[in-house]
C-alpha cells in the first residue's frame, strides 16, 4: 500500500494491518460476489433503485450513469452525479441494489451539507499533494537531513486524517442506504439483511485502509524518533 523503502524491525507494526486487509479483499470479493447471484424480490436494476432513491429525495437532478470496472461505483459530489459499475447498473441482485443505494446515500449526505463529508472534501487538494510527495520528502529525511522526515510524517498525516475522516462519511452512506430501500420497499427484511452483508463487508476495505494508514504513521514516528 505504501513505499517500504526503509526496512527494520519496527515493519512488524503493520503486520495486524496487512492481514485485516488480505481479509478485508477476501471478504468483500466473495460477500459481493455470492450476493450479485441472488436476485432480488423486486426484480429492479441498480439504476431504476438509484433513480427511485434520487427522486424520493428530491435529487431528479443528478444522473445515474453506467461505468466500466468491478465495482467502479461513486458519486462525484463536484459534478453531482451517480456512476455504477455495469454489473450493478443493470444487475438485478441484492449487491446490485445495496451498492446503488449507498451511493445515493453519498448524494443524500451532498444535499444534507454532512459534516464529515464537507470536511473530507475540503482535505482532498491537500491529500492529493501529500500522497505523493510525502514519500519523496520521507525518503529525502533518509538520505539528506532528519528535517525532511518530519516534515514528510507532517504531509503523511493528512493522509491519515483523510481516512479516518472516511469511515463515518461511509458508514452513514451505508445507514441512509438500508433505510432508503426499507423506506421504498424495495428490499424485504432478510433481504435487507443480506445487504447489510453486502455493505458491511465493502465498509471492512475503508477500516483496513484507516489502520494501516494509522500504523504507517507510527512507524515513521517511531523511526524519527530512533534518529534524533
Amino acid at each position: 500500500m505504501y513505499p517500504m523503502f526503509y526496512y527494520d524491525s519496527s515493519m512488524i507494526i503493520l503486520i495486524p494491518a496487512i492481514l485485516l486487509s488480505l481479509y478485508a479483499s477476501f471478504k468483500v470479493n466473495s460477500t459481493t460476489r455470492k450476493y450479485f447471484q441472488v436476485r432480488s424480490m423486486k426484480g429492479i436494476t441498480g439504476q431504476e433503485v438509484a433513480r427511485r432513491i434520487l427522486d424520493h429525495n428530491g435529487l431528479s437532478n443528478i444522473p445515474v450513469y453506467p461505468v466500466k470496472g468491478n465495482l467502479s461505483d461513486h458519486y462525484d459530489p463536484r459534478g453531482k452525479t451517480v456512476s455504477l459499475s455495469e454489473e450493478v447498473y443493470y444487475g438485478t441482485s441484492i449487491t446490485s441494489v445495496s451498492v446503488a443505494a449507498h451511493e445515493c446515500g453519498h448524494a443524500i449526505q451532498d444535499k444534507e451539507s454532512y459534516a464529515p463529508m464537507n470536511f473530507r472534501s475540503t482535505l482532498v487538494p491537500m491529500v492529493n499533494f501529500a500522497s505523493s510527495a510525502s514519500w519523496i520528502i520521507i525518503l529525502m529525511g533518509f538520505m539528506v537531513s532528519k528535517n525532511f522526515l518530519w516534515l514528510g510524517i507532517l504531509l503523511f498525516s493528512a493522509t491519515v486524517l483523510f481516512q479516518i475522516v472516511t469511515l463515518p462519511v461511509e458508514f452513514n452512506a451505508s445507514s441512509r442506504a438500508l433505510n432508503q430501500l426499507e423506506v421504498l420497499g424495495i428490499l424485504g427484511p432478510e433481504e435487507k439483511r443480506d445487504g447489510r452483508r453486502v455493505l458491511n463487508a465493502a465498509a471492512l476495505t475503508y477500516v483496513a485502509a484507516a489502520l494501516a494508514s494509522i500504523l504507517q504513521l507510527v512507524r515513521l514516528i517511531l523511526i524519527a524518533r530512533d534518529r534524533d
